[in-house]
């Protein structure tokens, strides 16, 4: 049998692991940050007619710029933004390989600062651009300081903040996405895959977006809207860089079922968006709950919740899973990581968090 290393791959990819959570069939999944409640049935009732829709036509290739999708986006996310000044594509993980397409690739370098989403390095990787990482404070926080000094260090052509930050949870502050604005030489993208979960007073970087073209905001339908099978990401953006990913994305790559679900998904955003309230509940509970417990939690702002453990995170994590709770291990030491889901996925994981004290 053929293996890896009987093929001619690139030597940077020797080596390597595909990027991706353990799917194990467990009582409690709390480990992928996705929305635990189910789509309502009136929901799943429009998407079913909508995509119906579509079936006889298949024979034709969908809209390729996906526009009447684009505005539909434009329309949630208000800020004055236009259709010109969306994009959209197979989730934010492609729309944030296609703006290392086109503004990374060889010779060029992007910096995150971490800990922060595990698939940014790999982005980088896959477009041949140069990956640097940042580092973060003690307690995971991002000055303005520390982030213009590495910036001015590394004078990166992407820069990658996440607000609220993928594992940690905290939005960044404002001043951050400025200061590094005004540092950066290149592309600055804010990563707000978890922006719906913020609690309140969080600004969103959509607000800084007017006058600033070398600023892309991220964003996502898995996390708030639980349409991750749906696999629909988008950004928001100065005209030119929308202009500028299509030149690097594929041919119709939004098929026309993706793109009807998306827009029946968006039309009900209420009955969608209804779980949000309740997830953040569950989240505050944990982080009070925990922190209650002696453990150190940090700050959230998303869907989850970072806290830590005594001794090795992986020996915690067995025993969590042991316990029928699925967490995710995020290569922190002395650290995990568990969405925060229903009521009753809560109960189970502070109980079987009782098995670590």
């Amino acid at each position: 049998m053929t293996s890896l290393d009987d093929l001619p791959l690139r030597d940077d990819l020797r080596g390597l692991r595909p990027y991706g959570a353990p799917q194990l069939d467990v009582a409690v999944r709390l480990n992928t940050n996705e929305n635990s409640y189910p789509v309502p049935e009136p929901v799943v009732e429009a998407i079913g007619k909508a995509l119906a829709a579509e079936l006889r036509d298949l024979n034709r290739y969908p809209d390729r710029d996906a526009v009447a999708l684009r505005a539909d986006l434009a329309a949630y996310l208000g800020h004055g933004l236009t259709v010109e000044q969306v994009w959209a594509a197979n989730g934010s993980n492609e729309i944030q390989q296609q703006l290392l397409q086109a503004f990374g690739g060889p010779g060029r370098s992007a910096l995150g600062f971490t800990p922060a989403y595990s698939m940014h390095p790999l982005l980088a990787l896959g477009t041949g651009t140069g990956w640097v990482p940042g580092v973060r404070g003690v307690d995971f926080g991002l000055t303005v300081d520390d982030a213009v000094a590495q910036v001015r260090e590394h004078r990166p052509d992407v820069v990658f903040l996440c607000s609220p930050n993928n594992p940690t949870g905290t939005a960044l502050d404002p001043e951050v996405v400025a200061a590094v604005l005004d540092a950066a030489p290149g592309m600055v993208v804010v990563d707000e895959a978890y922006a719906e979960f913020a609690r309140p007073g969080t600004v969103s970087a959509l607000a800084v977006l007017p006058g600033h073209p070398r600023l892309v905001v991220t964003r996502t339908m898995s996390k708030a809207f639980g349409f991750a099978g749906g696999r629909l990401g988008y950004l928001a953006a100065d005209p030119a860089v929308v202009a500028a990913v299509q030149l690097v994305r594929l041919p119709y790559h939004l098929s026309a079922l993706t793109q009807a679900a998306a827009r029946a998904a968006l039309a009900h955003r209420d009955a969608l968006l209804g779980t949000v309230d309740a997830i953040k509940a569950q989240r505050d509970r944990i982080v009070a709950e925990l922190r209650g417990r002696g453990h150190r939690v940090a700050d959230s702002d998303a869907n989850f919740v970072l806290f830590e453990v005594t001794g090795d995170q992986a020996v915690a994590w067995r025993t969590l899973l042991d316990a029928g709770v699925l967490v995710r291990d995020v290569g922190l030491p002395g650290w995990l990581r568990v969405t925060a889901g229903t009521p009753a996925e809560t109960d189970a994981f502070l109980t079987a968090m009782e098995t670590l004290t």
